[in-house]
């Protein structure tokens, strides 16, 4: 899930989980396991009282409500809207958990690991009063094919049988690998074996569509909602509305409480203002709460205010991953690329983000938090080391791209200045989002030779740390190999380590490939961000957890 400054974009297995091959498990999904946070021994209760308007302020200009089209994980907008077949249970203090949804458990497997199978929960319906059935799962899936409504977590792509190739339903073409034997069944033919099956069940893809609602051009703006939510007003640039679906049934949902009778989008908000406008806490903003990461000013300015900082919320354990790609295809000498790893001052990086209040210097791909990670620290800061490895060497400019914005421009000038101490030649190229994914995940490699990213794993999983940054399958076409790393033998390690259904050896690979690839330095691990958000005084059940550093917008309510 790759995070702007505006979040867009994993633990046991809830439910009955791969039981015929349960036997062979010491956890439901082996790349999931338990997260290895430091959660309190206890969970805040959680305040449960209905009403009122919550208003969420953003500096985005658009949500976009199409589960095809969509990135963010369970606990976030989307899941106010749109259920899956299985989904997260986040509370404060506790670990993620995954759970079933719209499914009565978290999916079946057979004893190869192969096929997975659902039964679908009785009284499920969308807004309309029309009931869920298996093959509005099925479509919903088979839409997110199409070409024209790419963008969205693509996991079930390369994993389910016979789809290479396939490009949605709207020809009238199907999948043979997503059977639906009966309104209540649904059966997934995989390729390969994956044990983070069942987390990758809960991504927004997994939402029903009903056929003969979906219309492509508009799905994103008028969703037909499955959830506690609809959609009733909705105005590109300024505002969102959801309020109550009255088809919704909280006896079949474990984890949306459904509080606020009614949540608004302000949408395209300056993020000095929102954090202002927070920290002053008056009339309707006490109902209100920031979906931006608090910036490094606003912070210090929050921390000094006693009210306001009593209302921040923070993740210090863990936090996204933010990482400096190498271009592997342009900077192709590996000691120049360890020089560049040497050379980085993390602590440099990490004071241009707050200090330690804003993040963590870091030095493995796998963020904290999740299951099975190693510590080890491959390039400590080392100017001296830096200089020796680049003696002799020719190196030409290096053009660092990065996004237009607060954070990420003040890591990119962070990491210029060591590489200039290193003598290194750098020039930062600041560009608008949509520029900075169509020259670094869409383009072909040639305008940049570094670029500031940022990275939080789609589910608690290393599979989903290491596989989007590092597989080639990952370059081009919005993949999220922007170091473009391509090595045959990774490859294999990945695919191996993603079909192993025993969590302590699979676990164990993850960690060993995190290390194996760190040593051709493709990417230089900068830091662990903490991500902090403000909130009014009258938000309630608002909590930031080590994983995945967001917001469960699923439980917030308000105090009368």
């Amino acid at each position: 899930m790759s995070l702007t400054s505006s979040p867009t974009r994993r633990s046991f297995l809830g439910g009955t989980c791969m039981a015929a091959v349960a036997a062979t498990l010491a956890a439901c999904g082996a790349n999931s396991g338990s997260s290895s946070t430091s959660a309190s021994a206890g969970a805040t209760a959680l305040y449960t009282a209905t009403g009122g308007t919550v208003t969420v302020l953003t500096s985005a200009t658009d949500v976009n409500w199409d589960p095809a089209k969509s990135q963010p994980v369970a606990i976030r907008e989307l899941g106010l809207v749109h259920r899956r077949l299985t989904t997260w249970n986040l509370q404060d203090g506790k670990e993620v958990a995954l759970v079933a949804d719209l499914a009565t458990d978290t999916g079946t497997a057979s004893d190869d690991g192969l096929t997975w199978t659902y039964t679908l929960k009785d009284d499920i319906a969308f807004e309309d009063g029309t009931p869920i059935t298996s093959a509005h799962v099925k479509y919903g899936l088979e839409r997110s094919f199409a070409p024209a409504l790419a963008g969205g977590l693509g996991y079930h792509k390369r994993l389910l049988a016979g789809a290479e190739g396939y490009e949605g339903p709207y020809d009238g073409q199907h999948l043979d690998s997503i059977e639906t034997p009966d309104d209540k069944t649904i059966v997934f033919h995989l390729e390969r074996v994956d044990a983070d099956w069942p987390w990758i069940a809960a991504t927004p893809a997994f939402a029903p569509v009903p056929e003969d609602k979906d219309d492509p051009q508009t799905y994103a703006s008028h969703p037909v909602a499955s959830g506690p939510y609809k959609v009733t007003s909705y105005t590109q640039g300024s505002s969102v509305t959801l309020e109550r679906n009255t088809s919704w049934s909280q006896a079949t949902d474990p984890v949306r409480l459904a509080l606020p009778d009614s949540i608004v989008w302000q949408l395209a908000q300056d993020e000095s203002t929102v954090s202002q406008r927070l920290i002053a806490d008056s009339g309707d903003d006490k109902s209100a709460f920031g979906a931006d990461f608090v910036s490094a000013a606003a912070l210090a300015q929050v921390t000094a205010n006693a009210g306001a900082k009593a209302r921040l919320a923070t993740s210090t354990e863990g936090g996204p991953l933010q990482y400096l790609a190498i271009n592997t295809e342009r900077v192709t000498d590996l000691e120049v690329r360890q020089a560049i790893s040497y050379a980085v001052d993390k602590a440099a990086v990490v004071s241009a983000v707050g200090g330690e209040a804003g993040a963590l210097a870091a030095t493995t791909y796998t963020i904290p938090g999740i299951p099975g990670r190693e510590e080890y620290d491959l390039y400590p800061h080392d100017a001296a080391k830096a200089k020796s490895l680049l003696e002799g060497k020719q190196v030409d400019e290096l053009v660092l791209l990065v996004k237009n914005e607060t954070a990420p421009q003040a890591m990119a000038e962070a990491v210029a200045q060591s590489l200039t101490e290193a003598g290194l030649t750098v020039r930062i190229d600041a560009v608008a989002s949509d520029a900075f994914y169509a020259r670094g995940t869409q383009g072909d490699g040639s305008t940049y030779d570094l670029a500031i990213g940022m990275w939080n794993p789609d589910y608690p999983s290393a599979a989903a740390m290491i596989q989007p940054l590092f597989a080639s399958s990952e370059i081009g076409s919005g993949g999220h190999n922007m170091s473009r790393f391509s090595d045959a033998e990774v490859d294999a390690a990945i695919d191996a380590a993603q079909s192993d259904l025993d969590a302590a050896t699979a676990q164990d690979a993850w960690a060993a490939l995190d290390k194996q690839i760190a040593e051709q330095a493709p990417v230089v691990p900068l830091a662990y961000r903490h991500n902090s958000f403000l909130h009014g005084s009258k938000v309630t059940n608002f909590f930031v957890a080590p994983y995945p550093s967001l917001p469960n917008y699923l439980v917030i309510g308000l105090t009368a």
